[in-house]
């Protein structure tokens, strides 16, 4: 994907401000027009249809995401940083693109299935960054097949919190994910995958 000019982002976060409240359905590319200052026909110029402004709001936020995995891992940190790192980046995304995050896990769905085989790529990368991480902290999950379960249980505990969590409110994006961590390490070291029922 071809880096977006100036324009062109603000276009993208205008547009996924009014996809994330008004559903992607809801949004007519004369709304976006409007909020961006544009007439209609100029909003043409920058981007073809509706479809391809969601595919492109999509790819740009999986790439971000994807591309803090690639970032970390390349810091060399222990099993344990490495985890804290990859959950404090996510929830500061999750925080500052909270529009583009809910695009993303909402309205994916409305795009064509070629558009979507990119964005899934690029999920499942971040999903192996941090399945390899959990797999170094607790290697009992690599041969129980685990490591991606266990993930995706992650997930489940980070990928909403742009819903409830605000960075002014009572929690830091720094304080809630070293509870995030906390609650995933401790729970880590307890997890026996050989006593799980057949």
């Amino acid at each position: 994907m071809s880096t977006p000019t100036p324009r062109e982002q603000d276009l993208l976060l205008v547009a996924a401000r009014l996809f994330a409240q008004n559903g992607y359905p809801g949004t007519a590319m004369s709304q976006v027009a409007a909020a961006c200052g544009l007439s209609k026909p100029a909003l043409y110029h920058y981007v073809p249809d509706k479809a391809e402004l969601l595919a492109r709001i999509c790819e740009a936020h999986v790439e971000k995401l994807a591309g803090l995995v690639r970032e970390v891992q390349l810091l060399n940190l222990g099993p344990e940083q490495q985890l804290r790192a990859l959950v404090q980046r996510f929830l500061g995304v999750y925080t500052e693109a909270r529009h583009e995050h809910r695009v993303l896990t909402e309205d994916l769905k409305f795009l064509p299935e070629s558009r979507q085989q990119r964005i899934r790529a690029l999920e499942r990368e971040v999903v192996n960054g941090f399945a390899n991480a959990l797999a170094a902290i607790q290697p009992k999950l690599a041969p129980a097949a685990l490591a991606k379960p266990v993930t995706m249980l992650l997930f489940g505990m980070i990928n909403w919190t742009y819903t409830w969590h605000r960075p002014d409110g009572a929690l830091t994006d720094t304080q809630l994910a070293e509870i995030v961590s906390q609650l995933l390490l401790g729970g880590l070291a307890a997890l026996q995958p050989e006593r799980l029922p057949a």
